[in-house]
């Protein structure tokens, strides 16, 4: 499986981005998620989708703002991003998982994907 974002760029505080991650291979059976980090060494876990698209769960500093979605015949993960803020600014990487969407925040998930990364940029 390969993952490729794009959709990042820069915006001003209280704008919207949609992020895209289009995965090739067999992902239709894995559940996806997007991730974020800043200059450091952890990424922060953002939200997530179950493989059916049925599920998602977010992070409590997104909900409300964020909205993952999945086009499996596009083969596509999105991230709808409102109302940003200066401290959603980030690298945002795509993730895949064999487990359980809920598990993404939590140290007992397992990415065996990750892409590559877009950058998001918030102006205040």
């Amino acid at each position: 499986v390969q993952l490729e974002e794009s959709g990042g760029g820069l915006v001003q505080a209280g704008g919207s981005l949609r992020l895209s991650c289009v995965a090739s291979g067999r992902y239709r059976t894995y559940s996806m998620g997007w991730f974020r980090q800043t200059p450091g060494p952890d990424r922060e876990y953002v939200a997530g989708i179950s493989a059916s698209g049925g599920r998602t769960y977010y992070a409590a500093s997104v909900e409300g703002r964020f909205t993952i979605s999945r086009d499996v015949e596009q083969n596509t993960i999105y991230l709808q991003m409102d109302n940003l803020q200066p401290e959603d600014t980030a690298l945002y990487y795509c993730a895949g998982t064999p487990g359980p969407p809920e598990l993404l925040g939590t140290f007992s998930a397992t990415i065996d994907y990750w892409g590559l990364g877009t950058q998001v940029t918030v102006s205040s």
